[in-house]
C-alpha cells in the first residue's frame, strides 16, 4: 500500500536518536528517587516539631554525616568487615545447603527423613539462636557468621531440592541405560540441570543474609555496620544512624545487582 507521496506506509520508521533510547528507561527511577527525597525532606524539616530529634535525620544533615563518616574512614572499614562476614556466612550456607539439597532431592528415604526437620528448623528465626551462639562462640565475628549461615542455608537447600525434582526422569533413565555411574549421573545430568535453581536460591539467600547481618552485628561486636548504628545511637547522633542505614540500603542494592548479573542464566547466541 502506497501513500499519496508514493512511499510505502509499511516501511519502518527511522530509529530514534541515542538520547531517546535511554531516557524512557531512566526517568522513572530518577523521578521516584526525587519524590522520595522530597517527602523525606518535608517529613523531617517541615512537619516535625522544631525540638524533635527527627530533624537530625533530614537529608541535608544525613549527607553531612555521610561525608564526615567517610572522611574518618569509618564507613569503609565497617562495610569491609560486614561484607567479609556476609561472604563467609554465604559460603558456609552453600557448602552445607547444596550437598544436603542434592541428597534430599535424589534419595526418597533421605527426603522422608529430613522433611520434618527441615520444615521445623527453617521456621525458627535465626536470631533466636543468638543466646546459644554467643555462649558457644563467644563475642566476635564467629556468632555473626553462624547466624548468617543459619539464615541463608534454607533458600540454598530448598532451591537445590526443587531443581533436582524438576529434572526430567528421562534424562536419568538415558544415563542409566548408558551404564553411567552415580558420579557420572551427578556431574553430567544432575548438576547442570539444577544450576538455575541453585542460582536462584543463592540470590534469595544473599538477600536474607544481608537482612540478618545488621541485627546480628548489634550483639556485642565492635565493628560492622550494625555496630556503627548502635554506636551512633548511643551518641544521640541520629543523622549518623540514618547515614549508615542509607549505606546499608545502597550496598544491599549493589549486592543484589551483582547477584543478578553473576547468577543470571547465560543465554547462548543463536546462529
Amino acid at each position: 500500500m502506497t501513500t499519496i507521496a508514493g512511499q510505502r506506509s509499511d516501511q519502518p520508521t527511522p530509529d530514534a536518536g541515542p538520547g531517546t533510547r535511554w531516557w524512557p528507561r531512566i526517568w522513572p527511577p530518577i523521578a521516584s528517587i526525587g519524590v522520595a527525597l522530597a517527602l523525606w525532606w518535608a517529613a523531617t524539616s517541615m512537619l516535625c516539631a522544631p525540638q524533635s530529634l527527627l530533624r537530625q535525620t533530614a537529608p541535608q544533615h544525613v549527607l553531612r554525616a555521610l561525608t564526615d563518616l567517610a572522611g574518618r574512614g569509618v564507613l569503609v572499614s565497617d562495610a569491609t568487615v560486614s561484607l567479609y562476614r556476609l561472604l563467609i556466612g554465604l559460603l558456609i550456607a552453600a557448602l552445607v545447603g547444596i550437598p544436603a539439597g542434592l541428597l534430599i532431592g535424589l534419595s526418597r528415604t533421605a527426603e522422608r527423613a529430613a522433611s520434618p526437620l527441615v520444615a521445623f528448623l527453617r521456621m525458627i528465626s535465626p536470631l533466636s539462636w543468638t543466646p546459644i551462639t554467643v555462649a558457644v562462640f563467644g563475642i566476635g565475628s564467629q556468632p555473626v557468621i553462624f547466624l548468617i549461615a543459619v539464615a541463608a542455608v534454607w533458600p540454598v537447600l530448598l532451591g537445590t531440592v526443587a531443581g533436582v525434582h524438576a529434572i526430567d526422569p528421562g534424562f536419568l533413565h538415558v544415563a542409566r541405560s548408558l551404564h553411567a555411574s552415580r558420579f557420572e549421573q551427578l556431574t553430567a545430568v544432575v548438576l547442570p540441570a539444577v544450576r538455575g535453581q541453585v542460582q536462584n536460591g543463592l540470590r534469595l539467600a544473599l538477600g536474607i543474609a544481608w537482612v540478618v547481618l545488621v541485627p546480628a552485628e548489634m550483639l556485642g561486636v565492635r565493628s560492622g555496620l550494625g555496630y556503627q548504628i548502635l554506636n551512633a545511637r548511643d551518641q544521640l547522633a541520629y543523622d549518623q544512624v540514618v547515614a549508615v542505614i542509607v549505606v546499608i540500603g545502597i550496598l544491599g542494592y549493589l549486592l543484589d545487582l551483582a547477584a543478578r548479573l553473576l547468577l543470571a542464566p547465560r543465554r547462548t547466541a543463536q546462529s
